[in-house]
């Protein structure tokens, strides 16, 4: 039996756009904590939709390269379940110090990706690996086929990202087979704002490709 696939939609800027989400069927709302994007929240503003959220929907932040300090800062004003951390500065002991609940983002590589999938997967702290098509937020694709082809190499639960959108995350889902999905600028009106039509086809997209 194929498992579900849990959807995450990412860049959550508002508290409509999050009941949007909820109703729609996802199992995770992001927040961009990385003041130079069009999808920056206030920490402060992000916990009380936070708080709104229904038990069984988990809210998870997203950093990039963030030290200790930013870490501890971020995760007090606004203690989400799961943090997803970008960039290139993420060491091991960084990522002990900040679990659980890490979420590592990498940069597909055809030439690299079953490496980082083998080496974060195994760095303790790390509970899920993301697969992006860039540094993050870009909607950039990338090729599934590859990535289908290492990922038992991954240790933990794998969540895809990168060019996700209603028309493209069901050839995705069936490709991969992922954990979960991860969608932001996909599923937008405009940057920081979604669509809500979007949003809905794109969970009922992701549940049906469960089925195929």
């Amino acid at each position: 039996m194929t498992q579900r696939t849990r959807i995450k939609i990412c860049g959550i800027t508002s508290y409509d756009d999050a009941m949007v989400a909820v109703d729609a069927g996802a199992d995770a709302i992001g927040f961009v904590f990385v003041e130079d994007t069009p999808r920056w929240i206030n920490p402060d503003r992000a916990v009380l939709i936070m708080e709104k959220l229904p038990p069984f929907v988990s809210a998870v932040a997203v950093l990039r390269d963030p030290t200790l300090q930013w870490f501890m800062d971020v995760i007090d004003a606004c203690p989400t379940k799961a943090v997803q951390v970008h960039g290139e500065a993420l060491t091991p002991e960084l990522a002990q110090a900040m679990s659980p609940g890490l979420v590592r983002a990498v940069r597909f590589d055809s030439g690299t990706i079953g490496d980082d999938l083998e080496q974060w997967s195994n760095t303790d702290g790390v509970e899920m690996v993301l697969v992006d098509g860039s540094a993050g937020g870009e909607g950039t694709s990338f090729d599934w086929d590859a990535l289908a082809a290492v990922k038992d190499r991954c240790s933990v639960p794998m969540i895809l990202a990168g060019g996700l959108d209603p028309d493209t995350v069901g050839g995705a889902v069936r490709t991969v087979r992922p954990f979960a999905v991860d969608v932001s600028s996909g599923v937008e009106a405009s940057p920081g704002k979604k669509d809500c039509d979007a949003v809905r086809r794109f969970c009922d997209v992701v549940r049906a490709a469960d089925l195929a």
